[in-house]
């Protein structure tokens, strides 16, 4: 998902993206969800939350992170 996606939805959210890292953004929105904000910390490429709207982003990104 691209950035002005994930704006969006932090906007439909009531959240202000500011100058926020993706992570630091996507994260914002998953407290906002009632979620775990755990965006990039499957370092080792495992995650059980299966449905979750950032799992195609999440899992590359944490294994670059690590």
């Amino acid at each position: 998902m691209n950035m002005k996606e994930i704006r969006a939805i932090a906007k439909a959210h009531g959240i202000k993206p500011l100058k926020r890292t993706k992570i630091a953004l996507v994260k914002s929105i998953q407290t906002d969800e009632g979620n775990f904000d755990c965006f990039a910390t499957a370092s080792t490429g495992e995650c059980n939350q299966v449905s979750c709207l950032w799992r195609d982003d999440c899992l590359p990104t944490g294994s670059k992170a690590a």
